[in-house]
């Protein structure tokens, strides 16, 4: 698993989509204080109706569960809508992000239980703003 490029491993998907992050780098190759830091990436669980979970990446988490909700994007919502936003974990950049999803799809479904904590839900269907 590549936990170690997965930061702040909560259950808290950011409302403003962009807070201040540090720029990586050595400061070598930075073009300075104006550059942009790196985008953020984040690994997401989604709960079904039927009780599956569901594992993606996105960099805006909350977007793409409204996504899910209203039929658009993965294919795996169409026997069973998505409900709940149940975990987020925030990684340093898009290829973290994608081991990080790799690694939680190989787990069993008792180990990906494991990683929602007490009080797994963090958005509901009916809590999805419209578009």
């Amino acid at each position: 698993m590549d936990e170690a490029a997965c930061l702040g491993r909560g259950r808290e998907a950011p409302d403003d989509g962009g807070a201040e992050r540090p720029a990586a780098g050595d400061g070598a190759r930075d073009a300075g204080p104006s550059a942009p830091a790196p985008k953020p990436w984040f690994v997401y669980l989604v709960r079904a109706a039927n009780g599956a979970l569901y594992c993606g990446i996105s960099d805006d988490p909350r977007r793409r569960f409204g996504q899910h909700c209203s039929g658009k994007g993965a294919r795996f919502f169409h026997s069973s809508p998505a409900v709940a936003l149940v975990h987020v974990e925030a990684c340093a950049d898009k290829g973290a992000a994608l081991r990080r999803e790799r690694a939680i799809k190989r787990l069993p479904k008792r180990a990906k239980e494991r990683l929602l904590g007490p009080s797994p839900i963090i958005q509901r269907v009916d809590d999805t703003p419209s578009a």
